[in-house]
C-alpha cells in the first residue's frame, strides 16, 4: 500500500514536469519550423501568378453574348511580359460606329491623343474598323517616338485587317516613360488576324491585364420591339484609378443599330454615372480609354431618337454593363480586401455631394481604417470638412449601412462601438453621409488601402 502511494507521488511529479516542459517543446518545434522555412533553398517552388482578389466575382469570367460583326484574337508579343498573351485585336464589320471617352490628364499618352483625333472625324461607316491593345508598356511620355510608334502600328494593322488607317484605334497600358517596342507588335499582326474568332473575347480580356488579378467581363441581352440586342464588354484596371475617366481600358461591343452621334452622347452621359464614380487610389492615368462599338447587325430597329422607349431600354442595359465593369475594377483594386459604397445625400448641390463622396472615398485615413476594420467615423467627419463642400457640423448624419453612427454634431446615443466594429468586418460596406442642407446626392465606389497596395507599386517596374 505504501509502495503504491509512493508510485502515485512519483507519477504526479512526472506529470507536473511534463506539463511544464510541454510549452517549451512546442516553442522549440515552432522555432525549428521557422528556421527550416528561413533556410529553405531559393529554388523552392513558389505559387505562380498573382493571388486573385478576394472580391473577385464568384463565378469567374462570365459567359458573354457573341456580338455579330466583331472578332477577337490575342497573342504573345513579349512587349514586356513573358509567357502570357499581351496584345489583343478586335475587328469590326463594315457599318460599325465607334464612340469613345478618354482621360483628361494633361500628360495623355500617344495612343489616347490618336484615338481622340479619330473619334472626332466623320465616320466612314462603309469601312470596317480595328481596335489593337497592348499591355506592359503605356507608350506615355515617350515624345516623338511615341507618336511614330502609334503611326507604325496603325499602318500595319490597317494593312493586316483590311481597314482604313483612320479606323484603327490603339491603346497601350503599363509602364510610363519607356519607348514602346512597336516592332514586336507589328511582327505578330499576321498571327492575330489568323487567330480571329467571334468567341475569343475572354482571351482579349486576358491580354490587356497588367496588375489585374482577374479578367473582367460583363454583358447582357435586351429586347427592343421584340428583337434581341446584345452587349458585351471587357475592362482592364486595378491601380491608378480615379475619375476623369477613371484609370482603365474598357471596350464594349453591341450589335445595336445606332449612329455615331447619338452613341457618343449616350456613352458620355453614362460614363459620368459609372466609370467617373469609382476610385482606388485617387490617381488619374495617362492612358484611360473607353471605346464603344456598335456593329448594327441586330434585327432590332435602329435607335435614332434618344428620347424613345427603344433608346431608354438600350441605355439602361448599357448602363448595367458599364457599372458592372466599373465595380469589377474597384473589386480588383491593388491589394483590396473591402468593396466600399459611399452614399452622400442632403448636399447643397449635386457638385457638393460629389466633392464630399470623393473626399471620403479617396482619404488614405478612411481607407486604412476600413482595411483595419476600425469603425473610426471621426475620419469621415474629417473628410467631409476638408472636401470644400458646404457643411454644418450640427446637421451632419453618418451611417454604417443602416446603423446610425453620428448625428447633431455628436455620436448617436444608440450607437455601440462593438456593433460598428462587427459591421466593418464585412467584405462589402456602405458609408452613408447626409449633410442636411439640400437635395444634392452622389454615390461613388472605392476600396480599402492595404500593405499589399504598397508592395505592388513599390515593385511595379522590377
Amino acid at each position: 500500500m505504501a509502495k503504491d502511494k509512493k508510485n502515485k507521488k512519483k507519477d504526479k511529479k512526472a506529470d507536473k514536469k511534463k506539463a511544464k516542459l510541454k510549452p517549451l517543446k512546442q516553442q522549440i518545434k515552432r522555432l525549428e519550423r521557422e528556421l527550416a522555412a528561413a533556410t529553405a533553398p531559393a529554388t523552392a517552388p513558389q505559387p505562380e501568378g498573382p493571388v486573385i482578389s478576394p472580391l473577385a466575382p464568384a463565378g469567374g469570367f462570365p459567359a458573354l453574348p457573341v456580338i455579330d460583326g466583331v472578332r477577337f484574337a490575342a497573342v504573345q508579343a513579349g512587349v514586356r511580359y513573358k509567357g502570357r498573351v499581351d496584345v489583343m485585336l478586335a475587328t469590326l464589320a463594315p457599318g460599325s460606329t465607334v464612340a469613345g471617352a478618354f482621360t483628361r490628364s494633361a500628360t495623355r499618352a500617344a495612343p489616347v491623343l490618336d484615338c481622340e483625333a479619330k473619334i472626332g472625324l466623320k465616320p466612314d461607316t462603309k469601312a470596317g474598323a480595328a481596335i489593337l491593345v497592348n499591355a506592359g508598356n503605356a507608350n506615355a511620355f515617350t515624345g516623338d517616338h511615341g507618336a511614330k510608334a502609334v503611326q507604325a502600328i496603325c499602318a500595319a494593322t490597317a494593312k493586316a485587317a483590311g481597314v482604313p488607317e483612320a479606323r484603327v484605334f490603339t491603346s497601350s497600358t503599363g509602364v510610363i516613360g519607356e519607348p514602346l517596342p512597336h516592332d514586336r507588335i507589328t511582327a505578330v499582326l499576321d498571327d492575330l488576324t489568323a487567330a480571329q474568332d467571334a468567341g475569343a473575347i475572354y482571351q482579349a480580356a486576358r491580354a490587356i491585364m497588367t496588375t489585374d488579378t482577374f479578367a473582367k467581363g460583363a454583358g447582357t441581352v435586351v429586347e427592343i420591339e421584340g428583337k434581341p440586342v446584345r452587349i458585351a464588354g471587357i475592362a482592364k484596371g486595378s491601380g491608378m484609378i480615379a475619375p476623369d475617366m477613371a484609370t482603365m481600358l474598357v471596350y464594349i461591343f453591341t450589335d445595336a443599330k445606332i449612329a455615331q452621334a447619338p452613341l457618343q452622347r449616350m456613352l458620355s452621359r453614362l460614363t459620368d454615372e459609372t466609370f467617373n464614380c469609382i476610385t482606388v487610389d485617387g490617381d488619374t492615368s495617362t492612358s484611360d480609354t473607353l471605346l464603344l462599338a456598335a456593329t448594327g447587325r441586330a434585327d432590332a430597329p435602329a435607335i435614332d431618337d434618344l428620347r424613345s422607349k427603344a433608346a431608354k431600354t438600350f441605355q439602361d442595359a448599357l448602363h448595367s454593363v458599364m457599372l458592372d465593369l466599373a465595380h469589377q475594377v474597384v473589386r480588383d483594386g491593388e491589394g483590396a480586401t473591402k468593396f466600399v459604397q459611399v452614399d452622400v445625400t442632403g448636399a447643397a448641390s449635386p457638385a457638393d455631394a460629389r466633392k464630399v463622396a470623393m473626399a471620403i472615398a479617396n482619404s488614405p485615413l478612411v481607407k486604412t481604417a476600413v482595411a483595419g476594420e476600425d469603425p473610426n467615423w471621426g475620419r469621415i467627419v474629417m473628410a467631409v470638412g476638408k472636401s470644400g463642400a458646404k457643411a454644418d457640423r450640427d446637421l451632419l448624419t453618418i451611417r454604417f449601412g443602416d446603423m446610425l453612427v453620428a448625428e447633431k454634431g455628436w455620436v448617436a446615443e444608440t450607437y455601440a462601438e462593438e456593433a460598428g466594429a462587427a459591421y466593418m468586418r464585412r467584405d462589402e460596406l456602405t458609408i452613408g453621409v447626409d449633410l442636411g442642407l439640400g437635395e444634392g446626392e452622389s454615390t461613388v465606389w472605392t476600396c480599402d488601402l492595404t500593405n499589399r497596395y504598397i508592395e505592388i507599386n513599390a515593385d511595379y517596374r522590377s
